[in-house]
């Protein structure tokens, strides 16, 4: 099962890079984003009022920090992936760039949530780093007309989605997902919607290539994306579904190379190789950190009595 999740969590998170490519082509990044959370936001708070979710013993310090997380892993995220790709960066570079999560929540994990990463898992994290580096500089020495700058505003948001990510996880409150995807929907249609109206780019073109690319998002980026991502976060920890973040930069860049004609050469093809090796490490060392806890438990190792002075 949850080799099945990572699958689809990897296609669904980067089907997001995709669908924002193929709508650049018609609308702001901020029109865009405001058309893909505005009607989700409102069904689902139809769904929630309707099936009384939002009643069931809420607090308001839980909905408010569930507003912050979305604000930082839909609102801070999406724009600066949108807006990169808006300026030029193509959709492989634009994950590519945000492929270095793993190895900053990597170091962060054990300082702040004491999931402390095994040496084989730190091995595998730099490794994927080394992978992401070498598909990085194949697409940048390709050209694709971005600014050098351009390429500095996906890091944004990946700090913001691992702000997000260990503000989660330090939460001890669970949360339904229908709750906390509804809140961070609402709160992201909000901002983007106050945002469009400012700048006076709200009203949606009437090209179909627009309302594919809204639907792709909703249904596969959203739903799919964001929801398998909270979900595996929560049954496998920070260092998983960061690593699964590797496997992001590669799949999109065949993906865009197929459906955009993006550059994809031996170079990338190496890089995608390092990515995925750096996949089996991380989960690999997983495993054996937990064979090694699990003979400790066996041998009574963790189980010796403690003695008290009076």
């Amino acid at each position: 099962m949850n080799f099945l999740l990572s699958i689809t969590f990897v296609l669904c998170w980067s089907s997001g890079f995709i669908g924002a490519k193929l709508g650049a082509g018609s609308a702001s990044a901020v029109t865009i984003l405001m058309w893909r959370f505005l009607p989700l936001a409102l069904i689902l708070i139809v769904i929630g009022t309707v099936s009384r979710t939002w009643w069931r013993g809420l607090a308001v310090r839980v909905v408010a920090r569930q507003a912050v997380i979305g604000v930082l892993s839909q609102s801070g995220y999406l724009f600066t992936v949108y807006y990169a790709i808006q300026l030029g960066v193509s959709s492989g570079t634009t994950a590519l760039i945000d492929g270095v999560q793993p190895l900053v929540a990597g170091a962060l994990a054990g300082p702040l949530l004491r999931q402390y990463v095994s040496s084989k898992q730190w091995l595998g994290l730099c490794l994927g780093v080394g992978g992401v580096v070498i598909v990085t500089m194949a697409d940048a020495a390709a050209g694709t007309g971005a600014a050098r700058w351009a390429y500095f505003v996906p890091f944004l948001g990946m700090f913001s989605l691992v702000a997000a990510t260990f503000l989660e996880s330090r939460s001890r409150a669970r949360v339904a997902p229908l709750v906390s995807m509804t809140v961070h929907c609402t709160t992201s249609a909000v901002i983007f919607t106050a945002l469009a109206v400012s700048a006076g780019v709200a009203k949606p073109p009437a090209e179909i290539s627009f309302w594919a690319a809204i639907t792709w998002l909703v249904a596969l980026s959203t739903f799919g994306g964001y929801g398998l991502y909270w979900l595996i976060l929560r049954r496998s920890g920070v260092t998983k579904v960061n690593t699964l973040m590797f496997l992001m930069a590669p799949v999109t860049a065949v993906w865009g190379a197929l459906m955009f004609g993006e550059p994809f050469g031996p170079q990338t093809a190496l890089g995608m190789a390092v990515g995925l090796a750096a996949a089996v490490i991380v989960y690999r060392g997983d495993i054996s950190s937990a064979r090694v806890c699990a003979q400790d438990m066996d041998t009574g190792e963790a189980a010796r009595p403690v003695k008290y002075d009076a």
